[in-house]
């Protein structure tokens, strides 16, 4: 226990490990974002333009081009993470995440619906997702607690309530003009392509404002895991709780959804990876969250560098490796994860 004041912080050792590792990662990762790409520079370079005394060129390629881009992607990927680990701990479910059960879907055919209305800035695109990732969580919720839900009749309807949204995303797309259409689609593949400070803004605002809610809600799931039963027996109030779990994830999850497109599986996968870092049966939002940011960075690096001189979009990369990894999860992971 660490204690400032009247106030008391518990340290983990594991979890400050685990945080040490994954920071020195996305320094790496970082290095080879800003440096790499078609035209080369060199550490010396990239530090020179990050401390403001750049060359004109470097300048523009790694302020105006990449860092935004890196910045974005980190930003996007620490809230799928974060989202992902409250929904899998409210849910006590290893598979829920967002994009399985629908909330990434119903954030998505919000943000379509404003690009083919003629929406043509990011405010009325993110409007868009967090209405439609709003409608979406509220219907699986209504849906999976009708009856008393558990994680399973959670991730069933989720599932569901997925599909028909897909449909609906294929759709409004056939049904709109092509230049709409083509940019809804490209949108809806999800990536990082043309990301500029405003969209690093948009998340850094609400990041700004979300990861405070995460952690209360985080200090939530400690009582919510014993059950309903005991948690009421110790004080807490578990609906209240995990309504206020839902919209904190769901928020993340939108928000992200909105600046990026649907990344597929970073939410779902970034609790399962960071889990043999901290040793614990559910990792917290932030390790989460810093799984979720190196993931992602490290993809968009990858697809940048492997598939030149058209590098594809980090959703594609991200939706392969992740459906991938869901597999070998059902398959092999019974034991600590399923």
């Amino acid at each position: 226990m660490l204690r400032l004041g009247p106030l008391a912080v518990r340290l983990r050792p594991r979890a400050l490990f685990a945080g040490l590792v994954l920071l020195a990662g996305l320094a790496v990762t970082s290095v080879l974002a800003l440096g790499g790409g078609e035209v080369e520079l060199t550490g010396r370079e990239v530090l020179a333009v990050l401390v403001g005394q750049g060359e004109p060129g470097p300048e523009f390629i790694v302020g105006t081009l990449r860092l935004p881009r890196l910045l974005t992607g980190i930003a996007v990927g620490a809230a799928l993470g974060a989202s992902g680990a409250l929904l899998q701990g409210m849910a006590r479910n290893p598979l829920v995440s967002p994009d399985i059960i629908g909330f990434t879907s119903g954030a998505a055919t919000g943000a379509i619906s404003a690009l083919i209305l003629g929406a043509d800035s990011l405010f009325q695109i993110g409007l868009g997702a967090l209405v439609g990732g709003a409608a979406a969580s509220v219907l699986v919720y209504v849906l999976a607690h009708r009856h008393g839900g558990t994680g399973t009749r959670l991730v069933l309807i989720g599932i569901g309530v997925t599909a028909a949204l897909v449909s609906v995303n294929t759709y409004l797309i056939s049904k709109a003009p092509v230049h709409d259409a083509v940019a809804a689609q490209a949108w809806l593949v999800g990536g990082l392509n043309n990301r500029g400070w405003d969209h690093v803004l948009v998340m850094a605002g609400a990041l700004a404002v979300l990861a405070p809610a995460a952690a209360v809600a985080a200090a939530r799931l400690n009582a919510l895991e014993l059950g309903d039963t005991t948690a009421r027996a110790l004080g807490a109030n578990a609906e209240s709780d995990r309504r206020l779990l839902l919209c904190t994830s769901v928020g993340l999850a939108a928000v992200a959804t909105a600046v990026a497109g649907p990344v597929a599986f970073v939410a779902f996968a970034a609790p399962h990876l960071v889990r043999p870092l901290t040793a614990a049966t559910r990792p917290g939002p932030f390790t989460a969250a810093g799984m979720g940011a190196l993931l992602l960075a490290g993809c968009d690096v990858a697809t940048q560098r492997l598939f030149r001189p058209v590098p594809l979009p980090v959703g594609v990369l991200t939706a392969a490796l992740g459906g991938l990894y869901l597999v070998w999860v059902l398959a092999f992971g019974q034991r600590g994860r399923l």
